[in-house]
């Protein structure tokens, strides 16, 4: 064998370096997010088998359709007594989590230290496509800031090392599918509109509150596609029947298993009615059935499409007479959603210690993100539209049920890369102050 039949070791770095330049800055930067968050979950794990809580660290709802799945119970009981089907929670995280416990045991310590591993992985993974999408709007330089905040975030480590439930799988399909949403415009590739698709039914399937934003997103595709003189209603045909051809699988499961017409999940009245992170339920009488006994042996009585589709009509009936209630609650609920602020008082520091600097970090935040909004709107105002579109939209599902900060995750990622452009000076990267950029690129653009 001659010598130049040898690959030396240095050349072959050399060419994946020259192939994928990015590797270079992107793994860094989840070599460091995974050991992390590894730590975090050596710290957290041990505490998710509790029986005498039900196991409901171990994902809640989530965590009881897995026990379910892996008992031989089929997609079913999403509380703690057994239960006929469900619809009450998307599909792909639980069946997740019911492998690893047909593997590593239900409810094991073992099961609790893989489910944390994955999704401290899953968020990791995340730096791929925050890279992406920030170099889109932000350039390489950004794009390198944006991704060792990423990795370093404390709310993406918490949610991911120390949470059993969908938001580290929610967020790296939903970054790369917004990540594509920035330049699908720019192909005529009708496969990849189809394949652009199917990953938001997919993405769909683990959080169906990103079907919100999908049909103006796919708009603005459109629009831009038609702007550039390319064909446009057809891509927008193929990207529906993507999306479609992952969701009516499912929707069938559905109505043959419950009788109802449900694309995902079927709880929604459920949750406008029931409390509302830190706020009031509409009626204060009214818990949910996983902490109200009296409501959980309606639930088994009544069955789930019975009580649900009951608590649909008592929901509506209250919201009509009480529209002012409804107003001022949501109000409440999206300025706690920006801000991290529900109340201060004895009783809310006493249950959550931690909640002034939670305050303190989601004002920062969204000042920064404000602020990258602002600057981004000024230097590229094609590209801000694409943030604009989530951050108006997506959050509409939460600002009228629960909005917790668990339920920001999935457009935590596109919040960072604006943040950083708020936060960092853009001669930093460029050498050029923010207003010279945007007028000279204002001016290219005249």
């Amino acid at each position: 064998m001659t010598s130049s039949a040898i690959e030396h070791p240095a050349t072959t770095e050399s060419t994946v370096a020259r192939r994928f330049p990015w590797l270079r800055i992107v793994l860094p930067a989840m070599v460091a997010a995974l050991t992390i968050r590894m730590v975090v979950v050596f710290f957290t794990y041990r505490d998710l088998p509790d029986a005498d809580k039900f196991y409901e660290a171990f994902g809640w709802e989530m965590g009881w359709i897995a026990r379910a799945m892996a008992s031989g119970h089929g997609f079913s009981s999403p509380y703690w007594p057994w239960s006929g089907p469900t619809a009450m929670q998307p599909p792909l995280y639980p069946t997740l989590l019911s492998l690893v416990f047909r593997v590593f045991g239900i409810y094991t310590l073992t099961s609790a230290f893989v489910i944390l591993t994955i999704n401290s992985l899953l968020s990791s993974l995340i730096c791929i496509p925050i890279y992406f999408s920030a170099n889109e709007s932000l350039g390489p330089r950004g794009a390198k800031v944006a991704t060792w905040v990423w990795a370093l975030y404390p709310f993406a480590i918490y949610f991911s090392a120390g949470r059993v439930w969908e938001y580290s799988l929610t967020g790296l399909l939903f970054t790369t599918s917004f990540c594509i949403a920035q330049r699908i415009h720019r192909t005529d590739k009708l496969l990849a509109w189809l394949g652009w698709g199917a990953l938001a039914g997919l993405t769909a399937l683990s959080n169906p509150s990103t079907l919100g934003v999908l049909p103006f997103l796919v708009l603005l595709a459109m629009y831009r596609a038609h702007a550039a003189k390319r064909t446009w209603f057809v891509k927008g045909v193929a990207t529906t029947l993507g999306t479609l051809a992952l969701l009516v699988p499912w929707t069938v499961r559905n109505y043959k298993e419950l009788g109802i017409l449900c694309p995902v999940r079927d709880n929604f009245w459920l949750e406008l009615y029931d409390d509302n992170g830190g706020d009031a339920s509409l009626d204060p009488s009214f818990a949910h059935p996983s902490s109200n006994p009296a409501q959980m042996q309606k639930w088994l009585a009544l069955g789930e499409p019975a009580f649900l589709a009951e608590t649909h009509v008592i929901a509506a009936d209250y919201i009509s007479q009480h529209p002012g209630f409804m107003i001022r609650k949501t109000a409440h609920r999206i300025f706690y959603y920006w801000t991290g602020y529900w109340s201060l008082s004895a009783k809310e520091l006493s249950e959550q210690p931690y909640e002034p600097f939670n305050i303190f970090q989601v004002c920062c935040v969204t000042v920064f993100m404000l602020r990258g909004l602002r600057r981004l709107w000024i230097l590229n105002r094609d590209s801000c539209l694409t943030y604009l579109v989530l951050l108006i939209f997506f959050p509409i599902t939460y600002y009228i049920t629960h909005p917790l900060m668990d339920y920001r995750q999935p457009i935590e990622p596109a919040i960072i890369v604006l943040a950083v452009l708020g936060a960092v000076p853009l001669r930093r990267w460029s050498g050029e102050s923010w207003m010279a950029v945007g007028r000279r690129q204002m001016a290219q653009a005249e």
